[in-house]
């Protein structure tokens, strides 16, 4: 194998709590809240770089204009559909009441607000409609689901992170069509019943870092969403390569992508009909392990073909099953075959990619589908490199090919 690294662009900001700050008060933070109201904030389970801050940085905004600003939990069934797994996920992220300076409630607890055209009830958090104004913090990226103009973001936290477990699992219910049509359907029924009063978008670049801060008008949720979706999808980091034998992943868990690993780096899709033309042709995928920050659910093992009995020693079931059930599907949640350590794991994924000699195979090794900076080909893609020049725009060559070491338990040096 030998070490790559992708030269992806890579906007950032310097200053993303000036930014905030400078966002919330075009957006007339002031004028939306009055003096003593008590404004809900969502947060949420994913791995948004810099949470801690961003949420400080609200909470204090909300202060400075006299509103008295509390968290609310948005973030579906995750945690195990628990409060106390809830608060566990945030604190795991550094989400706690004194590193944002608010109280942080969570319940699973939810109110009827109305029904969509096909009957279908929509919620929300308790809380959250009690409070006289609710600020919607979340990252607008590619789903890992499904493909549309409306993808993950503010509209799907209202629906999904602020529906809890129920929110979630009405769309997920109807897979394809929960995604395409229910829940945009969803979202603009809550900004009509519930006291939304801004929205506080982020964008990521390809190296997790905050590339994009948007304040949005309720009203221009879903204009502004779309145009933001176009944007990170042009930052994502990508896969050098449209055809690949085998790719290693040595981690994967609910921090880094909604189904363990993100299916716009690796292109497998577990809804039928769903695709990212963008994305490479795997053979076979081999995961070696979960992070420590997904405490256990191992949502994702599903699409690998091959992984390890370190990584199942590790799943928690329980959490891992309420997450894969609340999302409609059980494909994501199946474990694949799992061989003692990472050497056989490999091995057997080059054996089962059909007649190709290992010498020839086309393998790729990453750390997560977050950090694609730094990467490994083999033997074969390092010529398909040192032949093309397109490709020696994208990636720059570190050393020369080396033997993949293990240690006397078969576990891959990372």
């Amino acid at each position: 194998m030998v070490e790559v690294h992708q030269k992806i662009p890579s906007p950032r900001l310097k200053d993303f709590a000036s930014d905030i700050r400078d966002e919330l008060e075009k957006a007339g933070l002031s004028k939306r809240i009055k003096l003593g109201a008590k404004i809900a904030i969502t947060v949420g389970s994913r791995g948004i770089a810099q949470l801690p801050e961003i949420m400080a940085a609200v909470v204090e905004e909300v202060k400075k204009v006299g509103g008295e600003p509390f968290l609310i939990t948005a973030m579906g069934s995750h945690g195990g559909a628990t409060p106390e797994g809830q608060i566990e996920v945030l604190r795991s992220l550094g989400v706690t009441q004194e590193s944002v300076g608010a109280p942080i409630l969570a319940t699973m607890e939810v109110d009827f607000i109305g029904r969509l055209d096909n009957g279908n009830p929509v919620y929300v958090d308790r809380n959250a409609l009690k409070a006289d104004g609710i600020i919607v913090v979340g990252r607008v990226k590619p789903h890992t689901d499904f493909k549309d103009q409306i993808e993950s973001g503010l509209m799907k936290m209202m629906v999904i992170g602020l529906g809890k477990q129920r929110g979630a699992e009405m769309i997920h219910r109807f897979k394809s069509e929960g995604f395409h049509r229910l829940l945009p359907q969803a979202a603009r029924l809550i900004m009509k019943k519930a006291p939304i009063i801004l929205g506080l978008a982020i964008v990521e670049n390809a190296w997790h870092q905050i590339a994009i801060i948007k304040a949005v008008k309720p009203e221009n949720f879903e204009r502004e969403e779309m145009e933001l979706l176009t944007k990170a999808k042009g930052l994502l980091g990508r896969l050098p390569f449209k055809e690949i034998d085998v790719l290693i992943v040595g981690e994967i868990g609910k921090e880094i992508s909604g189904t363990g690993m993100d299916t716009n780096v690796t292109g497998k899709f577990w809804l039928p009909g769903e695709h990212d033309p963008l994305a490479p042709n795997i053979k076979r995928i081999v995961v070696l392990d979960l992070t420590e920050g997904t405490h256990g659910n191992a949502i994702g093992i599903g699409l690998a073909d091959i992984t390890t009995q370190k990584l199942v020693s590790k799943i928690d079931y329980q959490a891992m099953f309420v997450n894969v059930l609340t999302s409609g599907n059980t494909i994501t949640g199946k474990t694949p075959v799992f061989l003692p350590n990472d050497r056989d794991a490999i091995t057997m994924a080059l054996h089962v990619c059909g007649d190709i000699s290992p010498q020839k195979a086309k393998v790729v090794r990453i750390k997560n589908t977050q950090e694609l900076e730094r990467i490994w080909i083999s033997e074969s893609l390092y010529q398909t490199v040192k032949a093309d020049t397109e490709l020696q725009k994208k990636l720059e060559i570190k050393g020369e090919p080396r033997e993949m070491q293990f240690d006397v338990l078969g576990t891959l040096a990372r």
